[in-house]
């Protein structure tokens, strides 16, 4: 059996042309690959935290991150998911601006992401078409995701928050079960654990979930 590695730049290349093929030019892709760097990360690492000046920009191939803000309360709250395929806009706007991170990335699950240089970005924006409908397009989608966030907070009741969040949980692992304790929920949504425990007993008396040991089974 030949113990033959694929070089780490030829692997990235593959992801790339995977992932982000039909969005890029080749030539672009054989840009990112030779000047970025690919990460593996596993479910809970902190890949941006509050305060970081980002350095680079990165491109999602594998697996789901959390976007978090930071609140005045000293708290987190959730803005939205990044999954396969995406970038985070916020951290797009760090970068260009070299201003010091307002959000935290959280990894929800194990994954792989291509860390790009901020010159190129910049660089790219101007040389590539595909990458500057990219960026924008990120920045549209995350403002979306934003909003909605937003609307959640001031318009929706924390039942129904619940309900968008754990369908999120349900799309992003791909699954119906979901693995995250009470506590893991409140902090999420910023509230108190015993207020999500007392809205999924609710919610499994309606027949919308079930509440197992260790788990939440989606049935909506």
């Amino acid at each position: 059996m030949s113990n033959f590695t694929i070089p780490k730049k030829i692997k990235m290349k593959e992801l790339l042309q995977q992932t982000y093929g039909f969005i890029f030019e080749e030539k672009l892709i054989d840009e990112i690959s030779q000047v970025s760097l690919l990460r593996d990360f596993k479910e809970g690492d902190v890949l941006i935290d509050f305060g970081d000046y980002i350095k680079k920009m990165p491109l999602l191939v594998s697996g789901a991150i959390k976007i978090l803000r930071e609140d005045f309360d000293e708290g987190e709250l959730l803005l939205y998911f990044i999954e396969k395929g995406d970038t985070c806009a916020m951290s797009m706007t760090c970068c260009l601006g070299e201003s010091k991170s307002e959000i935290k990335a959280v990894a929800e699950t194990k994954g792989q992401v291509i860390m790009i240089p901020v010159l190129k970005m910049e660089e790219w924006l101007g040389k590539y078409k595909s990458w500057r409908n990219y960026v924008f397009n990120s920045y549209n989608n995350r403002l979306k995701e934003m909003l909605s966030a937003i609307d959640n907070l001031a318009f929706m009741k924390m039942d129904e928050r619940l309900i968008n969040y754990l369908k999120d949980k349900a799309k992003i692992n791909n699954t119906k079960e979901i693995h995250n304790t009470h506590q893991e929920i409140a902090y999420d949504l910023h509230t108190s654990r015993v207020v999500v425990s007392r809205l999924l007993k609710a919610l499994e008396n309606e027949g919308k979930i079930r509440l197992h040991r260790a788990s939440i089974e989606i049935l909506m």
